[in-house]
């Protein structure tokens, strides 16, 4: 029976090409009622960690039982798994490379006993666009067609061998982690206005006095709280909590990381202040 359920797209290929345009072709051949929101396809080429960030960090705000295709895949025609994922929440295709490692940690930590994760290799060719699919393509010709399949309502199970969500490739993200005298954490995702978005949660921030500091290569640098990117002066730098739940780096009117040139994996530390 046809569900229509809703299949949203988050690549790397950038908008210059065909190959987003053919991913879309490739799920309306199957059923072209779907409806396809695009997330991003401007995804920094190959990085993993960015989308696993930025499919983390939309994964919430779609209905429940939404189709997630995510394909940037470095390793595409090797010995990755293709895979699907059934969550609480939603269903995951695309490469098993730990692109959907942040979902699966909010999910495992949100779900009831009865609503565990479930996952499948993507091994039944009758549900790819081809038997013989592209090594350089899988987008189109393996996930395409198997998240619209799984829109259309065929059951999980019925789009190849089951495997253990436990043996899903995990991206290795360090862990903030508290300390005395505050919280530590790192730089997991830059976006395009340059802002420097950590991995220390807001409800880790406790109170109003705290500043947080950074070092690089010639100095440690202080930069105090705000509420908003305006809280500073135009050109400085200020740290705050951000909408999506992260405490985040930015400058007024200009780009953190051009300021400060730290890359994702740069230690950052909140510091939390005693009035004297």
């Amino acid at each position: 029976m046809s569900k229509n359920r809703i299949i949203t797209l988050l690549t790397d290929f950038g908008l210059s090409d065909v190959y987003v345009g053919v991913m879309k072709g490739a799920i309306a051949q199957i059923n072209p009622q779907l409806k396809v929101i695009d997330i991003t396809h401007q995804i920094p080429s190959q990085n993993i960690a960015a989308a696993r960030f930025c499919l983390m960090t939309a994964f919430a705000y779609f209905p429940p039982e939404t189709v997630h295709i995510a394909v940037v895949d470095p390793g595409v025609g090797s010995k990755r798994r293709g895979v699907a994922i059934q969550c609480a929440n939603g269903f995951l295709v695309g490469p098993d490379n730990g692109l959907f490692s942040g979902v699966l940690s909010r999910e495992s930590a949100l779900a009831k006993p009865s609503k565990r994760i479930a996952s499948v290799e993507l091994t039944n060719p009758k549900y790819w666009r081809t038997p013989q699919p592209s090594s350089t393509f899988h987008g189109r010709d393996i996930f395409a067609a198997a998240g619209a399949h799984l829109a259309n309502g065929v059951a999980l199970e019925e789009l190849g061998e089951c495997i253990d969500p436990a043996s899903l490739v995990q991206l290795q993200i360090p862990n903030c982690a508290v300390t005395a005298t505050g919280v530590e954490g790192c730089v997991q995702y830059v976006d395009r206005f340059g802002n420097l978005i950590t991995n220390i949660p807001n409800n880790c921030i406790i109170g109003n006095n705290w500043s947080v500091t950074i070092s690089n290569s010639y100095d440690t640098i202080r930069i105090p709280r705000g509420k908003t990117y305006s809280d500073s002066e135009p050109g400085d730098l200020i740290a705050i909590t951000g909408s999506d739940g992260w405490l985040e780096i930015a400058v007024n009117g200009g780009s953190a990381q051009s300021v400060l040139k730290l890359e994702c994996g740069a230690i950052v530390q909140l510091l939390f202040e005693t009035n004297n």
